[in-house]
């Protein structure tokens, strides 16, 4: 029996290592299988099939186009060119964004010439409106087509007799997803430029040293902001700031709205940071833009629309 034993145990040793030699082979081979699907995984591999899940990536949107073939602009009393070359009067032949004036030099000039601008550029603004009204001017504007559609809207939500009655932000978001829903239906591959609301304390502060302009602030221009012009006291600073918190408010709206439609630039807050002087505003009311400001604004918005990148 001891002898039996002394030589059965070599043998089943030499089994064991065997067995053991296999499973490692085997498990060598299935790790070499796994870390080669992993790997192949990992760099793409050099399958002739595309993955499930490539096969599920939206295609890519349109392209940004920097030299559309026409344009129509919506808005209010500043692409209407109000109070530009004469009292209380508007003036589109100084638009920004489609006037024919070659000292303004539109959107609609510096993009389609000027010749080709003055078939192919159409004004809807309104002086007075607001964004409630922008749905109406966008659905007129959408019968013409146009492959551009530039809007500068907002300011008169917060022009109004009293802070409490500036449109609330929650109101201003939903008439310009509204527009922005109707435009996207009647003209699915339009592009859009939106402009920013210029700073209105700003306007103020530069507009307070004209006596003229402060008599003409009186028949009724943005009373939230203008109204009591020369006050410095704790309440009219509070009103003034409170306009100006609610148009900052706004241009976010205007920001985050945009930035949801893949044919949608702004100007980055472009107009909202102008610091516009004296030169650049109306010499009747000191508030509206001149027509050197018109120009500025030109300039804006064609460096928005004809960037590579927004």
């Amino acid at each position: 029996m001891g002898e039996r034993t002394g030589q059965g145990v070599p043998g089943g040793r030499r089994r064991r290592r065997v067995g053991r030699r296999r499973s490692r082979a085997a498990l060598a081979v299935v790790t070499a299988a796994v870390l080669g699907t992993a790997g192949c995984d990992a760099v793409g591999g050099d399958s002739p099939g595309p993955s499930p899940s490539a096969s599920k990536r939206p295609s890519p949107s349109p392209a940004w186009d920097t030299s559309p073939d026409s344009v129509a602009a919506v808005g209010d009393s500043i692409t209407r060119g109000f109070d530009a070359c004469a009292v209380l009067s508007d003036c589109p032949e100084v638009s920004w964004a489609t006037g024919s004036s070659t000292e303004v030099d539109s959107l609609a000039v510096r993009l389609l010439g000027k010749a080709a601008a003055a078939e192919r550029s159409w004004n809807y603004a309104v002086t007075g409106a607001r964004m409630a009204d922008l749905t109406g001017q966008v659905t007129r504007a959408a019968a013409r087509k146009p492959e551009l559609v530039a809007v500068m809207a907002g300011a008169n939500d917060a022009c109004r007799a009293t802070t409490s009655a500036m449109t609330s932000v929650a109101d201003f978001r939903d008439r310009f997803e509204e527009a922005m829903g109707t435009l996207r239906r009647k003209l699915p591959e339009a592009q859009v430029y939106v402009a920013s609301i210029p700073d209105l304390k700003r306007l103020w502060s530069q507009g307070r040293t004209n006596a003229l302009g402060k008599q003409v602030w009186k028949l009724g221009i943005c009373p939230s902001m203008l109204g009591d012009a020369d006050s410095l006291d704790a309440a009219a600073t509070l009103r003034r700031n409170t306009v100006r918190d609610r148009v900052e408010d706004y241009n976010e709206v205007l920001r985050e709205v945009c930035a949801k439609d893949r044919l949608c630039r702004t100007d980055g807050g472009a107009v909202h940071e102008y610091r516009f002087g004296t030169d650049q505003l109306s010499r009747w009311d000191w508030f509206h833009p001149s027509v050197d400001g018109q120009a500025r604004l030109a300039e804006i918005a064609y460096r928005a629309v004809t960037a590579k990148q927004p």
